[in-house]
């Protein structure tokens, strides 16, 4: 659940993006410009969050009016290890540091659907976070730490698939499959000729995770939110997106399953109460728009 310190919105005096080089940072940052926040955009060129001496120089940045965005994190093409684990904490550590020191008007921890337990089907921000995986483990031990903070509204967002263009990581769906045809001119799905690429999943464009991150900061919003539309489609059906927006027959062919079928709807019913004249970008759409920014014809 979530509630608005501020009813009707109001721009923060600045806003402090960590990891602003980031895929999701990126599109944070431009839209917080777009909307005349002032921002302090911080990377690991700045600040190097696992250096000892981040703490002291996060907390001489940061000003007691400030609205934090915490986003920098080794995702998991990076390693799902113990030793990722222990970085990841740092880094958290020494941002819960800095602003014990200095204080913040409203935090914003961006965590992960990964603290949710993958053979769930049906999630909302009542289920409750068991994660399975070590990425998930540290994102909800990094929620815990940000919400140990006293003093300061703390929002923590739990996103499901995040795509668009400049995606780097590679991840398997719609950013992926549209490199794939590039590359190599065919989409590998999961599962057998019969069943490849039935698993059901909700997805998110970076774009929207930006619109609804910037309305949380001028409401001043706290509590916990899934950011997910609340439509989820087969990674087939997105394969079949993807293949149409190139000319001539794209081969979508299997690849070996190494996981169990599972599907994953969310109940957005919070989101929409909270931001109800909010408008998603549509899958079709999404696509659309990877293909036209990424190919140069749009």
């Amino acid at each position: 659940m979530i509630t608005h310190q501020h009813p009707q919105p109001q721009k923060p005096d600045r806003v402090v993006v960590i990891g602003a080089r980031g895929f999701i940072g990126k599109a944070v940052h431009s839209r917080l410009k777009a909307e005349s926040v002032t921002v302090l955009a911080l990377t690991s060129d700045d600040v190097d969050l696992m250096a000892p001496a981040a703490a002291d120089r996060l907390a001489a940045a940061f000003r007691p009016t400030d609205a934090v965005v915490m986003l920098a994190a080794l995702t998991p093409d990076k390693g799902r290890d113990a030793s990722t684990l222990v970085k990841n904490l740092v880094m958290m550590q020494h941002v819960c540091a800095a602003l014990e020191k200095s204080g913040c008007a409203h935090l914003v921890y961006f965590s992960s659907d990964a603290v949710y337990p993958p053979e769930l089907s049906r999630v909302s921000e009542e289920t409750p976070a068991s994660p399975r995986d070590l990425y998930g483990v540290m994102h909800y031990a990094r929620e815990i730490m940000a919400r140990s903070l006293a003093g300061m509204p703390v929002l923590v967002l739990r996103p499901t698939l995040v795509y668009g263009a400049g995606d780097p990581h590679r991840a398997y769906g719609p950013t992926e499959f549209w490199r794939s045809v590039r590359e190599e001119g065919k989409i590998e799905l999961r599962g057998t000729s019969d069943d490849m690429g039935v698993e059901m999943r909700d997805r998110i464009h970076v774009a929207d995770v930006a619109a609804l991150t910037v309305l949380c900061l001028l409401h001043r919003t706290a509590g916990t939110l899934n950011l997910a539309t609340g439509t989820s489609r087969s990674f087939r059906e997105v394969a079949d997106l993807v293949a149409s927006q190139f000319a001539g027959k794209i081969a979508v062919v299997p690849t070996p399953r190494k996981i169990p079928i599972t599907h994953r709807y969310y109940d957005v019913i919070n989101l929409i109460e909270a931001f109800p004249d909010f408008r998603f970008t549509s899958l079709d759409e999404g696509i659309r728009r990877v293909h036209g920014k990424t190919s140069g014809t749009n």
